[in-house]
């Protein structure tokens, strides 16, 4: 059932149109220098958000590192319109948004350019014949060692088990080092910065799994 689309949804981008790439190919390997160059204010790390959804967690991130660029690739236009509302309505600078997949990420992004990667809460494609499809799986694992430096970073949450501890034998296989493992973030109280989903699954008493993968 495919989402129907919202209201004036051209008009409500058009208003953001500052904060959206359209062509992410064009700042490929100059993220940094381009953003700086147009800005009063200096960033000097580059942080990647596959799947913003409405943008909670980008818009606090983004509010807690003004010296990081935070760019957020969500496909979903209908859902991207919201985080580029509330990103306006904060007047942040330092977040740039994608409406792409993730899978050509390393056309978007230059080899060692990007400091981090969050992840969170993404499809789990939960039936075997689809695991090339999880954002955790080899395929898009090796795309994110080709664009982080070494030492980069992937922040991982999701609430679904099975797809964490798939997850967690990926990372090891495909070359990362996995620290920071939980399998009940929030257990003794609210940590860091949650997602819109992660609220709602707090609140419902669900734990939430989180890992830090780095590369080697």
């Amino acid at each position: 059932m495919r989402m129907r689309r919202k209201p004036n949804l051209t008009s409500r981008t058009e208003k953001c149109a500052h904060l959206l790439i359209e062509d992410p190919k064009t700042l490929r390997g100059r993220w940094l220098d381009e953003y700086n160059a147009h800005s009063e204010f200096c960033v000097n790390e580059l942080h990647v958000e596959l799947g913003c959804g409405k943008g909670q967690f980008t818009v606090e991130t983004a509010k807690n590192e003004p010296d990081v660029l935070l760019v957020a690739l969500e496909k979903i236009s209908n859902v991207l319109v919201i985080a580029l509302e509330r990103t306006e309505q904060e007047q942040l600078q330092n977040v740039r948004y994608v409406n792409k997949l993730a899978d050509y990420l390393d056309e978007y992004f230059a080899d060692d350019e990007v400091n981090r990667i969050y992840i969170n809460f993404c499809d789990p494609w939960p039936a075997n014949r689809h695991k090339k499809r999880r954002l955790t799986g080899e395929t898009f694992l090796n795309l994110y060692k080709k664009v982080l430096h070494s030492g980069g970073e992937i922040h991982f949450k999701t609430d679904n088990l099975p797809l964490f501890e798939f997850s967690l034998e990926e990372f090891e296989r495909c070359g990362f080092a996995v620290s920071e493992v939980t399998r009940n973030l929030h257990e003794h109280g609210p940590v860091g910065v949650m997602t819109d989903y992660e609220k709602k699954f707090h609140d419902q008493g669900m734990p939430i799994n989180r890992c830090v993968a780095v590369v080697k």
